[in-house]
């Protein structure tokens, strides 16, 4: 069980070296590659291109014919999906205790993790360019 200090905010760095302290690292890499891959994403989209001409058209012509933004998309999308599951991860860890509840919720996790990666991937490669119509 994990002892809570008060004085600390977040979760303590974990002591033996292995899994653990890899995705601990990894949660904290991500974080910060959420944060500056989403502000990107919103200042060019808010800031550099006029939200009021942005519409399907838009997307497919301008930003979704461009491998640059596609691979932008997939990055960010990759990403809050790495981060997401395995922040629930964490908290199936800290929280459910028996033995074949743990497996049973984090098998159910893991394949939902890859379904929509597939399906985030599938979206991104398959979407058709306008000269390709």
């Amino acid at each position: 069980m994990v002892q809570i200090n008060p004085t600390t905010a977040g979760r303590s760095r974990p002591q033996a070296n292995g899994f653990e302290l890899f995705v601990w690292y990894l949660m904290r890499v991500t974080g910060v590659a959420l944060f500056v891959l989403a502000l990107a994403h919103f200042s060019i989209m808010h800031f550099v291109f006029d939200p009021s001409k942005q519409d399907a058209t838009w997307i497919a012509d301008q930003r979704w014919n461009s491998l640059f933004w596609r691979s932008f998309d997939w990055l960010l999308l990759m990403t809050v999906l790495f981060h997401s599951f395995m922040g629930v991860r964490t908290v199936l860890l800290d929280y459910v205790h028996g033995v074949r509840s743990r497996l049973l919720s984090l098998s159910f996790l893991y394949l939902l993790g890859a379904a929509l990666f597939v399906m985030g991937t599938a979206v991104v490669l398959t979407l058709p360019t306008p000269g390709a119509m």
